[in-house]
């Protein structure tokens, strides 16, 4: 007779705060993992961009060239090249190693809210508070866009791209003041999103009920990410980001 199939183990959910880095570079708009979830970068008020390790909370690089604050970043597959977008309404290639400019991308008539890479990185989309979306050749020397979309009727705060799809987010959501993030756990197994209260919650897709609120702190937590294959979730509140694993998580070495 068959043996009945072993239940899979319930998903962890990090709820164990491992690291404080107070980045330095104003508030926090915008924290993001790398492809591969070994580096972070983080989005600053003083028009900076920092890449991170957060699990042992070393800076390794300082990007500046925007010319207002930065709202969002995101990696390359290989993680050769950043892209970012900001308040100066720009949209930003750089080269990671060397931390060079590579090409600035100018057009949006407003703020830029979300950056991401197509699958090759040869693409940068971008989503804006004047409610397009465009795509950027990273390859051209030319000024225009190759594509334009500007059917929404809203601010763009986020976009997803897979495969030959752009998915836009739009507004609607009750978030007074700010742009506020949500994502999917690692096995997509929760949604995960930010909140005004200083809490982080997390909903489970199959019940649709609440499964943890994670209190972070007393401020707003302003953007979250949350690792590829792991359960890690970083957070961004005021200057500082949190890195948080599961309850069972140990640290190399044996320190917490």
């Amino acid at each position: 007779m068959a043996f009945p199939e072993p239940k899979p183990r319930p998903p962890e959910l990090p709820q164990k705060r491992l690291k404080t880095l107070d980045c330095g570079q104003g508030a926090v708009r915008a924290v993001r993992f790398n492809v591969d979830g070994n580096y972070c970068l983080t989005c600053g008020s003083d028009k900076t961009l920092k890449l991170w390790n957060p699990l042992r909370g070393t800076l390794l690089r300082t990007y500046s060239g925007h010319g207002y604050e930065v709202l969002d970043a995101a990696g390359s597959f290989d993680n050769s090249n950043l892209c970012s977008g900001g308040g100066d309404k720009a949209v930003v290639l750089w080269d990671v190693a060397s931390g060079q400019v590579v090409r600035k991308f100018r057009g949006h008539a407003g703020k830029v809210n979300t950056v991401q890479f197509n699958e090759e990185a040869t693409v940068i989309l971008s989503g804006s508070i004047d409610s397009s979306i465009r795509c950027w050749d990273c390859r051209s020397r030319k000024p225009e866009p190759v594509q334009k979309l500007d059917e929404a009727r809203d601010g763009i705060s986020s976009v997803k791209v897979s495969d030959h799809e752009i998915l836009a987010g739009y507004t609607g959501h009750k978030n007074k003041e700010y742009k506020l993030d949500c994502c999917l756990s690692e096995r997509d197994t929760h949604v995960v999103s930010c909140s005004e209260d200083g809490k982080v919650y997390f909903w489970d897709l199959v019940e649709g009920a609440l499964a943890l609120a994670l209190p972070v702190g007393s401020g707003v937590v302003q953007s979250l990410a949350y690792h590829p294959t792991e359960p890690c979730l970083l957070t961004a509140m005021g200057g500082s980001i949190h890195c948080w694993r599961e309850e069972t998580y140990e640290a190399e070495g044996g320190a917490g």
